[in-house]
């Protein structure tokens, strides 16, 4: 029989803790990342020039927006 089980294997109880442990690290930093871009973002302002002219399928739109600084 095999006498060499254990509780604390790393396919018992510590592997289920230290995988929980680890999504839970990424999961703090993906949100902290996420609210610290939604952050910068926010007092990023734009203006959009000669809405007029753009076209709909075109590769050259980006041009009309402008940065308000």
């Amino acid at each position: 029989m095999n006498e060499n089980r254990s509780v604390f294997a790393l396919d018992g109880v510590t592997g289920m803790l230290i995988a929980t442990v680890l999504l839970l690290s990424i999961l703090a930093f993906l949100s902290v990342n996420a609210v610290s871009v939604q952050h910068a973002q926010a007092e990023n302002f734009y203006k959009i020039k000669d809405e007029k002219s753009i076209k709909r399928i075109d590769t050259e739109s980006y041009k009309h927006v402008v940065d308000v600084k």
